[in-house]
Protein backbone atom coordinates (compact mmCIF):
# COMPACT_ATOMS: atom_id res chain seq x y z
CA UNK A 1 0.00 0.00 0.00
CA UNK A 2 0.92 3.64 -0.73
CA UNK A 3 2.30 5.23 2.31
CA UNK A 4 -0.55 7.63 4.06
CA UNK A 5 0.68 11.55 4.43
CA UNK A 6 1.66 12.05 8.50
CA UNK A 7 -0.98 14.33 9.02
CA UNK A 8 -3.29 12.21 6.85
CA UNK A 9 -3.09 8.94 8.62
CA UNK A 10 -3.60 11.07 12.30
CA UNK A 11 -7.16 12.55 10.95
CA UNK A 12 -8.19 9.12 10.05
CA UNK A 13 -6.53 7.46 13.37
CA UNK A 14 -8.57 10.49 14.94
CA UNK A 15 -12.03 9.29 12.72
CA UNK A 16 -11.64 5.74 13.32
CA UNK A 17 -11.21 6.04 17.39
CA UNK A 18 -14.73 6.80 17.23
CA UNK A 19 -15.76 3.01 16.09
CA UNK A 20 -17.87 4.43 14.01
CA UNK A 21 -19.81 1.77 11.47
CA UNK A 22 -19.20 1.81 7.92
CA UNK A 23 -21.43 4.14 5.73
CA UNK A 24 -23.02 0.96 4.14
CA UNK A 25 -23.68 -0.78 7.61
CA UNK A 26 -27.10 0.77 7.98
CA UNK A 27 -29.54 3.12 7.23
CA UNK A 28 -28.86 6.57 5.48
CA UNK A 29 -30.23 8.18 8.84
CA UNK A 30 -27.48 6.15 10.48
CA UNK A 31 -24.53 7.64 7.45
CA UNK A 32 -25.89 10.70 8.44
CA UNK A 33 -25.64 10.43 12.00
CA UNK A 34 -22.06 8.97 11.91
CA UNK A 35 -21.08 11.94 9.62
CA UNK A 36 -22.27 14.41 11.92
CA UNK A 37 -20.62 12.07 14.99
CA UNK A 38 -17.35 12.39 13.46
CA UNK A 39 -17.95 16.15 12.16
CA UNK A 40 -18.15 16.88 15.95
CA UNK A 41 -15.18 15.32 17.00
CA UNK A 42 -13.05 17.41 15.07
CA UNK A 43 -11.28 20.10 16.66
CA UNK A 44 -13.35 24.00 15.83
CA UNK A 45 -11.79 24.76 12.42
CA UNK A 46 -13.78 28.24 11.13
CA UNK A 47 -11.86 28.69 7.94
CA UNK A 48 -11.69 32.35 6.76
CA UNK A 49 -13.25 34.84 8.87
CA UNK A 50 -13.17 38.01 6.84
CA UNK A 51 -15.63 36.47 4.05
CA UNK A 52 -19.18 37.68 4.46
CA UNK A 53 -21.86 35.00 4.22
CA UNK A 54 -25.78 35.33 3.27
CA UNK A 55 -28.21 32.35 2.97
CA UNK A 56 -31.39 32.59 0.85
CA UNK A 57 -33.35 30.15 -1.07
CA UNK A 58 -33.83 29.32 -4.70
CA UNK A 59 -37.06 28.22 -6.14
CA UNK A 60 -36.50 24.54 -8.01
CA UNK A 61 -38.86 22.11 -9.47
CA UNK A 62 -38.69 19.99 -6.06
CA UNK A 63 -39.62 22.71 -4.45
CA UNK A 64 -36.86 25.80 -2.60
CA UNK A 65 -33.36 25.02 -2.38
CA UNK A 66 -31.15 26.58 -0.20
CA UNK A 67 -27.88 28.09 -0.42
CA UNK A 68 -25.26 30.07 1.19
CA UNK A 69 -23.44 33.10 -0.31
CA UNK A 70 -19.82 33.69 0.82
CA UNK A 71 -18.18 36.94 -0.68
CA UNK A 72 -14.88 37.92 0.03
CA UNK A 73 -14.06 41.23 2.19
CA UNK A 74 -12.08 42.28 -1.37
CA UNK A 75 -12.82 42.92 -5.44
CA UNK A 76 -15.09 39.39 -6.53
CA UNK A 77 -13.69 37.88 -9.31
CA UNK A 78 -16.20 35.96 -10.57
CA UNK A 79 -18.77 33.08 -8.95
CA UNK A 80 -18.47 29.31 -8.16
CA UNK A 81 -21.70 27.06 -7.46
CA UNK A 82 -20.15 23.93 -4.65
CA UNK A 83 -21.94 21.07 -4.62
CA UNK A 84 -20.65 19.36 -0.88
CA UNK A 85 -19.74 15.73 -0.85
CA UNK A 86 -21.42 12.89 0.93
CA UNK A 87 -22.52 10.63 -1.49
CA UNK A 88 -25.44 12.00 -1.89
CA UNK A 89 -26.78 10.71 1.11
CA UNK A 90 -25.58 12.68 3.67
CA UNK A 91 -23.76 16.84 4.10
CA UNK A 92 -24.76 20.55 5.25
CA UNK A 93 -23.83 23.80 4.29
CA UNK A 94 -22.55 24.25 7.64
CA UNK A 95 -20.35 20.59 7.21
CA UNK A 96 -18.92 22.67 4.33
CA UNK A 97 -18.68 26.29 6.08
CA UNK A 98 -15.05 26.41 6.60
CA UNK A 99 -13.11 25.21 3.03
CA UNK A 100 -16.28 27.18 1.35
CA UNK A 101 -15.15 30.63 3.27
CA UNK A 102 -11.55 30.02 3.02
CA UNK A 103 -11.86 29.15 -1.14
CA UNK A 104 -13.82 32.45 -1.50
CA UNK A 105 -11.11 34.73 0.26
CA UNK A 106 -8.30 32.66 -1.58
CA UNK A 107 -9.68 32.87 -4.81
CA UNK A 108 -11.48 36.22 -3.93
CA UNK A 109 -14.68 35.11 -5.71
CA UNK A 110 -18.35 34.33 -4.79
CA UNK A 111 -19.15 30.66 -3.32
CA UNK A 112 -22.78 29.92 -3.55
CA UNK A 113 -22.41 26.64 -1.39
CA UNK A 114 -26.20 24.60 -2.40
CA UNK A 115 -28.07 21.97 -0.05
CA UNK A 116 -29.35 20.03 -3.04
CA UNK A 117 -31.61 17.27 -1.39
CA UNK A 118 -30.35 14.07 -0.60
CA UNK A 119 -30.60 10.26 -1.50
CA UNK A 120 -32.36 7.60 -0.84
CA UNK A 121 -35.24 10.54 -0.39
CA UNK A 122 -34.73 12.40 -3.44
CA UNK A 123 -32.65 10.16 -5.65
CA UNK A 124 -31.38 10.95 -9.46
CA UNK A 125 -31.76 13.40 -10.83
CA UNK A 126 -33.31 15.57 -8.05
CA UNK A 127 -29.88 16.41 -6.79
CA UNK A 128 -28.90 17.23 -10.19
CA UNK A 129 -32.05 19.23 -10.77
CA UNK A 130 -31.76 21.56 -7.67
CA UNK A 131 -28.27 22.35 -8.34
CA UNK A 132 -29.34 23.05 -12.39
CA UNK A 133 -32.19 25.46 -11.12
CA UNK A 134 -29.40 27.45 -8.98
CA UNK A 135 -26.78 27.43 -11.90
CA UNK A 136 -29.97 29.29 -14.22
CA UNK A 137 -30.80 31.69 -10.88
CA UNK A 138 -27.75 33.33 -10.27
CA UNK A 139 -25.68 33.32 -13.76
CA UNK A 140 -25.53 36.62 -14.44
CA UNK A 141 -22.74 37.25 -17.17
CA UNK A 142 -20.33 37.12 -14.75
CA UNK A 143 -17.70 34.53 -14.96
CA UNK A 144 -18.74 31.28 -13.57
CA UNK A 145 -17.52 27.59 -12.41
CA UNK A 146 -19.37 24.44 -11.12
CA UNK A 147 -17.44 23.18 -7.98
CA UNK A 148 -17.64 19.80 -6.29
CA UNK A 149 -16.02 17.22 -3.95
CA UNK A 150 -16.44 13.53 -4.48
CA UNK A 151 -20.42 12.98 -4.74
CA UNK A 152 -20.36 17.14 -5.39
CA UNK A 153 -17.80 17.03 -7.92
CA UNK A 154 -20.49 14.34 -9.62
CA UNK A 155 -23.29 17.17 -9.76
CA UNK A 156 -20.24 19.86 -10.82
CA UNK A 157 -19.45 17.64 -14.09
CA UNK A 158 -23.07 16.95 -14.61
CA UNK A 159 -24.10 20.57 -14.79
CA UNK A 160 -21.30 21.06 -17.37
CA UNK A 161 -22.65 17.95 -19.30
CA UNK A 162 -26.41 19.28 -18.80
CA UNK A 163 -25.13 23.22 -19.65
CA UNK A 164 -23.31 22.23 -23.12
CA UNK A 165 -26.50 20.32 -23.87
CA UNK A 166 -29.11 22.71 -23.15
CA UNK A 167 -27.30 25.70 -24.85
CA UNK A 168 -25.78 27.54 -21.55
CA UNK A 169 -26.13 29.03 -18.90
CA UNK A 170 -21.87 29.68 -19.91
CA UNK A 171 -19.75 28.00 -17.46
CA UNK A 172 -16.17 28.63 -18.04
CA UNK A 173 -14.19 26.31 -15.48
CA UNK A 174 -15.26 22.88 -13.81
CA UNK A 175 -13.50 21.91 -10.21
CA UNK A 176 -13.63 18.80 -9.71
CA UNK A 177 -12.49 17.22 -6.26
CA UNK A 178 -12.01 13.62 -5.97
CA UNK A 179 -15.19 13.06 -8.10
CA UNK A 180 -17.30 10.47 -8.31
CA UNK A 181 -18.01 9.23 -12.21
CA UNK A 182 -18.75 5.94 -13.03
CA UNK A 183 -20.04 2.90 -11.43
CA UNK A 184 -17.05 1.00 -12.21
CA UNK A 185 -15.61 -0.65 -9.12
CA UNK A 186 -12.60 -2.75 -11.09
CA UNK A 187 -10.41 0.10 -10.87
CA UNK A 188 -6.91 -0.50 -9.53
CA UNK A 189 -7.85 2.20 -7.11
CA UNK A 190 -10.59 0.47 -5.40
CA UNK A 191 -8.31 -2.68 -5.25
CA UNK A 192 -5.46 -1.17 -3.45
CA UNK A 193 -7.29 1.11 -1.21
CA UNK A 194 -10.98 0.14 -0.80
CA UNK A 195 -10.68 -2.33 1.45
CA UNK A 196 -11.60 0.60 4.27
CA UNK A 197 -9.10 2.13 5.63
CA UNK A 198 -9.13 4.99 3.47
CA UNK A 199 -12.38 6.92 5.01
CA UNK A 200 -14.82 5.57 2.14
CA UNK A 201 -14.23 1.84 0.92
CA UNK A 202 -15.56 -0.07 -1.94
CA UNK A 203 -18.77 -1.38 0.11
CA UNK A 204 -19.63 2.26 0.89
CA UNK A 205 -19.53 3.52 -3.24
CA UNK A 206 -21.30 0.44 -3.94
CA UNK A 207 -24.17 1.40 -0.98
CA UNK A 208 -23.82 5.22 -2.00
CA UNK A 209 -24.93 4.26 -5.57
CA UNK A 210 -27.70 2.24 -4.80
CA UNK A 211 -28.93 5.21 -2.72
CA UNK A 212 -29.07 7.79 -5.56
CA UNK A 213 -29.42 5.98 -8.74
CA UNK A 214 -30.93 2.97 -9.84
CA UNK A 215 -29.47 0.44 -12.15
CA UNK A 216 -30.59 1.23 -15.51
CA UNK A 217 -29.96 5.14 -14.92
CA UNK A 218 -26.66 4.00 -14.86
CA UNK A 219 -25.32 4.74 -18.12
CA UNK A 220 -27.27 7.97 -18.33
CA UNK A 221 -23.79 10.72 -18.11
CA UNK A 222 -25.55 13.04 -16.09
CA UNK A 223 -25.29 10.30 -13.39
CA UNK A 224 -22.18 9.07 -15.00
CA UNK A 225 -20.08 11.74 -16.54
CA UNK A 226 -17.59 9.11 -17.42
CA UNK A 227 -20.44 7.02 -19.82
CA UNK A 228 -20.37 10.08 -21.89
CA UNK A 229 -19.95 9.16 -25.76
CA UNK A 230 -18.94 12.53 -26.68
CA UNK A 231 -16.78 15.15 -24.40
CA UNK A 232 -15.67 17.81 -26.39
CA UNK A 233 -16.89 21.38 -26.05
CA UNK A 234 -17.03 21.59 -22.17
CA UNK A 235 -15.36 23.99 -19.18
CA UNK A 236 -11.97 24.14 -18.91
CA UNK A 237 -11.39 21.50 -16.16
CA UNK A 238 -9.22 21.69 -12.87
CA UNK A 239 -9.48 17.55 -11.39
CA UNK A 240 -7.89 17.05 -7.77
CA UNK A 241 -7.49 13.83 -6.71
CA UNK A 242 -5.66 11.76 -3.73
CA UNK A 243 -3.17 9.40 -4.31
CA UNK A 244 -4.65 6.54 -1.77
CA UNK A 245 -8.16 7.19 -2.81
CA UNK A 246 -10.69 4.26 -3.97
CA UNK A 247 -11.82 6.78 -6.58
CA UNK A 248 -8.21 8.07 -7.47
CA UNK A 249 -8.62 6.24 -11.06
CA UNK A 250 -11.37 7.25 -12.23
CA UNK A 251 -10.68 11.42 -11.32
CA UNK A 252 -7.59 10.13 -13.69
CA UNK A 253 -9.49 8.83 -16.26
CA UNK A 254 -12.19 11.63 -16.97
CA UNK A 255 -8.82 13.78 -17.28
CA UNK A 256 -7.50 11.81 -19.69
CA UNK A 257 -10.84 11.44 -21.32
CA UNK A 258 -11.52 15.21 -21.45
CA UNK A 259 -7.71 16.09 -22.87
CA UNK A 260 -8.42 13.72 -25.64
CA UNK A 261 -11.78 15.26 -26.55
CA UNK A 262 -9.98 18.90 -26.94
CA UNK A 263 -10.98 20.23 -23.00
CA UNK A 264 -7.91 22.05 -21.23
CA UNK A 265 -7.37 20.24 -17.72
CA UNK A 266 -5.12 20.68 -14.84
CA UNK A 267 -4.75 17.12 -13.12
CA UNK A 268 -3.19 17.59 -9.69
CA UNK A 269 -2.65 14.39 -8.20
CA UNK A 270 -1.63 14.25 -4.66
CA UNK A 271 0.36 11.37 -3.23
CA UNK A 272 -0.19 10.45 0.17
CA UNK A 273 -3.35 12.25 0.78
CA UNK A 274 -6.86 10.28 1.45
CA UNK A 275 -10.65 10.72 0.29
CA UNK A 276 -11.65 14.05 1.79
CA UNK A 277 -8.96 16.11 2.34
CA UNK A 278 -9.43 19.05 0.21
CA UNK A 279 -12.26 20.11 2.66
CA UNK A 280 -9.94 19.64 6.04
CA UNK A 281 -8.97 23.52 6.26
CA UNK A 282 -7.19 24.09 9.46
CA UNK A 283 -7.13 20.29 10.28
CA UNK A 284 -4.64 19.42 7.35
CA UNK A 285 -1.80 21.91 6.03
CA UNK A 286 -2.00 20.36 3.06
CA UNK A 287 -5.81 21.34 2.57
CA UNK A 288 -4.76 24.91 3.26
CA UNK A 289 -2.25 24.64 0.80
CA UNK A 290 -4.41 23.14 -2.31
CA UNK A 291 -7.07 25.46 -1.68
CA UNK A 292 -4.81 28.71 -1.64
CA UNK A 293 -3.25 27.07 -4.71
CA UNK A 294 -6.39 26.29 -6.50
CA UNK A 295 -7.64 29.58 -5.62
CA UNK A 296 -4.64 31.74 -7.07
CA UNK A 297 -5.39 28.83 -9.66
CA UNK A 298 -9.12 30.28 -10.21
CA UNK A 299 -8.15 33.80 -9.93
CA UNK A 300 -5.79 33.90 -12.74
CA UNK A 301 -8.52 31.61 -15.07
CA UNK A 302 -11.46 33.93 -14.64
CA UNK A 303 -8.73 36.67 -15.30
CA UNK A 304 -7.86 35.42 -18.57
CA UNK A 305 -10.71 34.36 -20.08
CA UNK A 306 -14.27 35.03 -17.71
Amino acid sequence: MAPLDPDMQALLDRRNALNLPDFSAGTPDDARRGFDASQAALPPRRGEQTVSTHDECIPGPHGDVPIRRYRPAGPCRGRILYMHGGGWVFGTLDGFDPVCRQLAHDGGVEIVSIAYRLAPEHPFPKPLDDCWAVLRAVADGEPLAVMGDSAGGNLAAALALRARARGGPHIALQLLLYPVLSADFSRASYARFGGGDYLVSTADMRWFWDQHVAIADRDNPEASPLAASDLSDLPEAIIVIGGCDPLHDEGAAYAKALEAAGVTVTLRDHQGMAHGFFTLIDLLRAANAEVAEVGALIARRFASNG
